[in-house]
């Protein structure tokens, strides 16, 4: 299933969504015109849990920020800003600007020392916002379970595009990511190049943090798109 987009609006401006979006581009965009350069970029600024358990330091604590706004393609990055852009803004406007930023960086981070906890010798650069644009889906669907989402369903030969619960869409993703988790212990990192525990632990932070920090908005009956 593809999201194209949920049936809440905001009532305020998510500008710090724009602004981690933008953030996001921008960085790859600088990767891009590396170049020749951009495994060494990479190998610098992504997370490498083997130098973080091994040689922590500042710089390898800072890599968890850097990392957040590295990505490995141009499907990476696509498929995550377009999560963050459905979620994200329907998480800013529950939690004020402020606090969204703050869940959005701790979301983050939860997710990159779960994927270290995990998989402390790999030696595997890891980059991108999945972790915490996971603690975003987490939010949503603890803040805005009954939101129904736009979605693509690829059926074979034919594409159906139609409104499926958020709880349905989010559920299985977190379900499928938990899946691939366990089946991927024991066994090498990164599997298909996926860090899943990432994943995971940046959804459970999200579920736990939209607890704590959101504010559920009663649902208008009018659906917008």
């Amino acid at each position: 299933m593809i999201p194209i987009r949920d049936q809440i609006p905001t009532q305020r401006v998510p500008f710090i969504n724009y602004l981690l979006i933008a953030a996001n581009i921008g960085v790859f965009l600088f990767q891009f015109l590396a170049g020749p350069n951009e495994d060494a970029l990479v190998y610098e600024f992504a997370l490498i849990p083997y130098n973080f358990v091994t040689h922590l330091n500042i710089s390898n604590i800072s890599d968890i920020f850097t990392s957040m706004f590295m990505h490995a393609g141009l499907a990476h990055i696509g498929g995550n800003m377009l999560y963050l852009w459905i979620f994200g803004d329907n998480i800013e406007d529950s939690m004020g600007h402020a606090k969204y930023l703050l869940f959005y960086l701790v979301g983050g981070t939860v997710a990159s020392l779960t994927h270290i906890l995990t998989n402390p010798g790999s030696q595997i650069p890891t980059v991108g916002a999945s972790g915490a644009i996971a603690a975003v889906l987490g939010a949503y669907l603890v803040l805005y379970p009954q939101s129904r989402v736009l979605t693509i369903i690829p059926l074979g030969f034919f594409i159906r595009m139609t409104l499926v619960p958020a709880s349905i869409v989010l559920g299985l993703w977190f379900v499928l990511q938990l899946f691939s988790g366990v089946l991927s212990l024991g066994g090498p990192a990164d599997v298909g190049g996926v860090a899943f525990w990432a994943h995971i632990g940046g959804f459970l932070a999200g579920v736990l943090m939209a607890k704590l920090m959101g504010k559920q908005r009663k649902q208008e009956s009018t659906v917008y798109w």
